[in-house]
């Protein structure tokens, strides 16, 4: 690829930008050197690991690969057979746990990254007896060996003899005149005493070192000397076993030498995979859809680097109908921000990375990218502007052929107009020929008609406001543009007179095209607002035939559950009417009845089916009479009944506009007219609050408040003890409006601590809660604050 493209493009930043989400030093390494790739397959393949990464952060987060530490110059020690140091072994075992962390923290799923993370070998025993033997780089465990353990016992004894014994001379009043201080200090890693240098001859002992001034004389004692001696054995015997421990876990890490280089390519490759998908994110990117046949259909495209609140998303396309794209328009209009969007977009793509557009956007695969952007005049060459562009063109045309991608702006600039302009059409037509897929900008009217008289050429330009000075950044395919040079100078106030002269000093041709284009925009602009009010008609029929089809539906439904309803409750009367009749029929058989009998029994038959008849009547509810009131007559705080819904409830606010209040009863609110409400005459006038001193809710309060302490120990407390004393606890102090407390639960293994921060999670008054800082008490203590 192109690297002058590639800066000009400014696709560095890009990869600057993606540099800043990997976490370790090689995959930051890689993402830097990142160069777009040219086979469609790999693409694919790279576009297919960041889709599949970025929906896992999605779906868990992200993971932190800063524990990928570089281990292959140490790989290829253990290869020949060397021994590793601690630092070396502890870099291993962070490469082993990162890649246990990887491998448990997602889920199986069938992507292109699954075998990846398969393929990561945890090593559990390796990665234990590295932990269970080097505590940090600076300390081996006791636990490393037993013979460790042993001298390490005996350098404490030792230690403790030589400390017995100095302390006796400390305290000895024959050797107390002859000390300068009372303190036991070592030098060359032996304990001395320092000694007042008038009575070295009087003091017994080996002579290490003295003070700056010479006043004081640094003596190992006679009677320790023995000691000394066996404790610089010790620490020497110390150190050996040392050496022994690492050379044998550096034996044990040389048996998996290939796991673990697997292990880091893997992990570096992972790193890189999610940055980026973290990257895509960020920028809200989707995943283009890549082709060989010099397709672009960039669907709202916007430059990564502009930002996201002032960027204008853009719709280009080309390479199906034309593969020449003329972009013309006013200066500051967004032309070159096309050119570049559509070059660096295609750069990200070919790279493997998500693009800011919108999804299903179509990016070709080029072999080779070309940009010739910018203004590049060099002193140093004697190379004016001109001469500089047709440098690049020179080279351009050598190089590019139909699988390239070209971008020039302002094409022909920097010389005479007419020159330039041929020129330019010439350079055009030939790539046209060639069939490169090519977009240029211009100000030249020779080149708009170019494009509007040839086959496979379109005309494009950047939209402008004339009547704010402003461009709208929209790219407009299929119309040229203006450059609105008369429009702009008179809307900035030059003269009318110099605006005529110029005017007529244009060609009749130039005129004419000038005013073709204008009535092509305001046609555009025209047919634009037509169709957009012609959608919003669509839309709103739309959304009206759709409730209305969703009201009939309902309407169906509740008339079928009503005629079912109907239908289940008539055959149930029916049947009850003719069990009774047959119950009456075979008494009258049994029995031989009279008449006056008959009569009775056929009177009860009436009254029961008229008992039945009368379940099936729906009667409307009634209101019952009452005095009708004025919206003056409701206070806030009055006692109303609602007598729609037959309950008492308490006016909470008045709208006097719309005759209606808003009543509360029990937990629900809810505003009603007034017609329906009738006061009742248990209201009172609210009087004034009682004083502090008074009683009630404050006084309950007050005592509430001091009785309950800003801070409860829960020190010796189990888990279940701890919750349930804090639950009353947190509940006695949110009552007492007590603003924050402080929790004391101590360090220990963290059980307490965590229950704590679990159950503390589910408290709704809670605002916040956090450790305690350095002086209020460290990791022993969480400090909450209520809302």
């Amino acid at each position: 690829m192109n690297k002058k493209s590639l800066s000009t493009l400014e696709f560095y930043k890009i990869t600057d930008q993606l540099v800043s989400y990997a976490c370790c030093d090689g995959a930051k390494k890689i993402l830097r050197n990142l160069k777009p790739m040219t086979d469609i397959t790999d693409i694919n393949l790279r576009l297919d690991e960041t889709n599949d990464a970025l929906s896992r952060i999605f779906q868990k987060g992200t993971v932190d690969f800063s524990q990928t530490k570089d281990i292959r110059a140490s790989v290829a020690r253990l290869k020949v057979g060397s021994s590793l140091n601690i630092s070396e072994l502890l870099n291993i075992s962070a490469i082993l746990s990162c890649a246990k962390h990887v491998k448990d923290y997602y889920e199986h799923r069938e992507d292109s990254i699954s075998g990846m993370l398969e393929n990561l070998a945890t090593v559990d025993a390796l990665n234990s007896q590295i932990k269970k033997c080097i505590i940090s780089e600076d300390e081996i465990s006791d636990d490393a060996s037993s013979n460790l353990r042993s001298i390490r016992r005996s350098k404490s004894i030792a230690n403790d003899r030589i400390h017995s014994e100095l302390n006796k001379l400390l305290n000895s009043p024959t050797y107390r005149t002859y000390l300068q201080d009372y303190v036991i200090t070592t030098r060359q890693g032996r304990y001395c005493l320092p000694v007042k240098a008038e009575y070295k001859s009087a003091f017994p002992g080996m002579i290490h070192d003295q003070s700056s001034t010479g006043s004081t004389l640094f003596i190992e004692p006679a009677a320790v000397v023995k000691l000394n001696n066996d404790i610089r054995e010790l620490e020497l015997k110390e150190a050996a076993e040392i050496e022994v421990i690492l050379a044998d876990l550096s034996v044990k890490a040389g048996e998996h030498t290939e796991e673990l280089l697997c292990n880091y390519e893997i992990l570096v490759e992972l790193d890189c995979i999610f940055a980026k998908a973290q990257l895509a994110r960020h920028m809200h990117a989707s995943r283009p859809v890549m082709n060989t046949s010099g397709i672009i259909n960039i669907k709202k495209g916007r430059h990564p680097l502009i930002e996201p609140h002032t960027v204008v998303p853009i719709d280009i396309y080309l390479g199906t109908d034309f593969k020449l794209l003329i972009i013309t328009g006013p200066n500051t209009g967004g032309k070159t921000v096309s050119l570049k969007t559509v070059g660096l977009l295609t750069l990200m793509a070919q790279s493997g990375l998500f693009i800011p557009a919108l999804d299903h956007s179509d990016i070709a695969v080029f072999k080779n990218i070309y940009a010739d952007i910018g203004d590049e005049q060099s002193i140093e060459q004697s190379l004016s502007t001109f001469s500089s562009h047709m440098t690049n063109t020179v080279k351009i045309l050598k190089e590019a052929d139909e699988n390239c991608l070209v971008l020039f702006d302002e094409i022909g600039a920097g010389t005479d107009p007419t020159e330039g302009a041929a020129l330019a059409i010439a350079i055009l037509n030939d790539l046209k020929m060639r069939g490169v897929t090519t977009m240029a900008t211009t100000h030249y009217s020779e080149i708009k008609l170019y494009a509007l008289s040839t086959d496979g050429v379109e005309n494009a330009s950047c939209e402008f406001d004339v009547e704010s000075l402003r461009p709208t950044y929209r790219l407009l395919i299929g119309i040229p543009g203006k450059s609105n040079a008369f429009a702009i100078s008179k809307k900035l106030g030059l003269p009318d007179y110099i605006l005529s002269d110029a005017s007529e000093r244009l060609n009749a041709e130039d005129v004419h095209f000038e005013d073709i284009v204008s009535d092509l925009e305001h046609a555009r602009i025209s047919l634009e607002k037509e169709q957009a009010e012609v959608e919003s008609y669509k839309a709103e029929i739309a959304s009206l035939k759709e409730k209305l089809q969703a009201k009939n539906e309902r309407l169906d439904e509740r008339t079928d559950n009503i005629i079912r309803k109907a239908n289940e409750q008539a055959a149930a009367i029916l049947k009850d009417a003719k069990d009774f009749a047959d119950e009456t029929i075979k008494a009258m058989n049994k029995h031989g009845m009279t008449v006056a009998e008959l009569e009775k029994h056929r009177t009860a038959v009436r009254e029961k089916m008229n008992k039945n008849q009368a379940k099936l009547k729906v009667e409307p509810a009634k209101v019952k009479a009452h005095k009708a009131h004025d919206i003056s007559e409701f206070k806030t705080g009055m006692h109303v009944k609602v007598l729609t819904m037959n309950v008492s409830g308490t006016v909470s606010a008045i709208h006097p506009a719309k005759k209606q209040v808003t009543v509360q009863v029990g937990a629900l609110s809810t505003k009603i007219d007034i017609k329906n409400l009738e006061i009742l005459s248990d209201y009172k006038e609210p009087k004034e609050a009682p004083s502090k001193a008074a009683g009630g809710s404050g006084k309950i309060k007050m005592s509430k408040s001091a009785g309950i302490s800003t801070e409860i120990n829960l020190l010796g407390c189990t888990v279940d003890e701890a919750v349930a004393r804090l639950d009353k606890y947190l509940d006695d102090a949110y009552i007492a409006k007590i603003p924050q407390v402080r929790i004391v639960h101590g360090k220990g293994t963290g059980a307490l601590r965590n229950g704590v921060t679990a159950y503390l999670r589910g408290v709704p008054y809670i605002k916040s809660f956090r450790l305690g800082e350095i002086g209020e008490g460290d990791a022993g203590v969480t400090i909450v604050d209520f809302k």
